[in-house]
């Protein structure tokens, strides 16, 4: 796509896409100190059709890509996630010669738990650098946090390997020799937290809890860093009592040294749940960029209708709505509504779950409602 420059030829135009890793560091560089997205100005429909073809191409395609990257959004459950592992992380001021306690962040998919968490290091980097520098003593770079993310049946060498690769360091030799490379550009560079994200990849199995546990245990006796672990299921796989049966379970070290973490969903069972979705939701459509957008259009006319589509599962609300709104700008009606919101797709695990939350809601057995209303807004078309 290009767009028109003031001699009548033509100009490349990227866009705002910001592609990169962040298991590597100048990926997760990039996303802690990445600027804040400009949002795209809010034009009327009036001022959309005196746009020329190609303005208005361009304004399309800033709202896509703001829609795509709405968040993170200080949820409670993120706000109380965040406060848990700063209590966690930041008392972790033992000596080398201790053991740090590590954080376990097990939830169920698409609850936005490693978005939090990468959320939380990003701030926790930057409170590093602005309070000892951006260089350490010796001259190297500070990266006080790092972040790795693991793959299927994932092993000791494999995961020594991915924090090598993180810092940019060769990826040969077997897993004590990595293991060395890796804790010397821990030291040299004084990381301070370590994220790992799906550590249920970590050759972990139900079967295999006593082999997992031993890898994470060699990790926080290697690594002088507090470590974060995010995966899905995994005190479920028994990790956390190293197979041990209940009545030997005092004896597991992984336990004793892993406070465990979530992120639960959002629920409507209370009042006080039903609120926090209704601010969610008002939230969020305080952030789209449609032309026919009006207060109430997330937070009344939709709301039970995203909570069924959703299952109250913050991923699976965030992908909808963009998908709505790309849907809606691209076929021109500037507003999401029950009609157009019923053509978009959603995933898999969210779509299978919808039938018997709709129909609990058609039936008034169930309700995002809270029972303090807010001012009734603008009924939509």
């Amino acid at each position: 796509m290009s767009t028109a420059n003031s001699t009548g030829g033509s100009e490349p135009f990227e866009g705002g896409d910001r592609q990169y890793s962040p298991t590597r560091l100048p990926g997760w560089l990039q996303e802690v100190y990445g600027p804040d997205r400009t949002r795209p100005e809010q034009l009327s429909r009036a001022r959309l059709a005196e746009l020329s073809p190609q303005a208005l191409a361009v304004h399309n395609d800033n709202r896509e890509v703001w829609h795509a990257n709405i968040g993170p959004i200080d949820t409670p459950q993120l706000v109380a996630l965040h406060a848990d592992l700063r209590e966690i992380v930041e008392s972790n001021r033992q000596d080398g010669n201790k053991t740090k306690p590590a954080a376990l962040v097990d939830a169920y998919p698409g609850l936005g738990k490693s978005t939090a968490v990468r959320a939380y290091g990003c701030d926790l980097f930057k409170r590093q650098v602005t309070l000892r520098g951006e260089t350490t003593p010796s001259g190297d770079r500070r990266v006080p946090v790092i972040y790795i993310a693991l793959s299927g049946n994932t092993q000791i060498r494999g995961l020594n390997a991915a924090i090598c690769r993180f810092y940019g360091l060769p990826v040969k030799g077997d897993a004590d020799t990595l293991a060395e490379r890796a804790v010397d550009a821990v030291l040299s560079m004084k990381t301070v937290a370590m994220i790992i994200d799906d550590i249920h990849f970590l050759a972990g199995s139900r079967s295999n809890s006593v082999r997992m546990a031993n890898q994470l245990k060699y990790l926080s006796n290697v690594f002088p860093v507090t470590l974060i672990y995010v995966g899905v299921g995994v005190q479920e796989r028994g990790i956390l009592h190293e197979g041990f049966s209940p009545k030997e379970s005092p004896l597991a070290q992984f336990g004793r040294r892993t406070t465990a973490l979530t992120l639960p969903p959002f629920q409507i069972d209370d009042d006080q749940g039903r609120m926090q979705w209704h601010t969610l939701l008002k939230t969020i459509e305080q952030k789209l960029v449609l032309a026919e957008k009006y207060p109430g259009m997330l937070a009344e006319d939709l709301s039970d209708y995203l909570f069924a589509r959703s299952t109250g599962h913050f991923a699976s609300l965030m992908s909808l709505i963009n998908r709505g709104c790309l849907r809606a700008i691209r076929r021109g009606h500037e507003r999401l509504g029950r009609e157009l919101m019923d053509q978009v797709k959603n995933d898999a695990a969210a779509e299978a779950a919808r039938r018997e939350l709709e129909a609990a809601v058609e039936a008034g057995l169930l309700t995002t409602r809270p029972t303090r209303r807010s001012p009734r807004r603008r009924k939509s078309a």
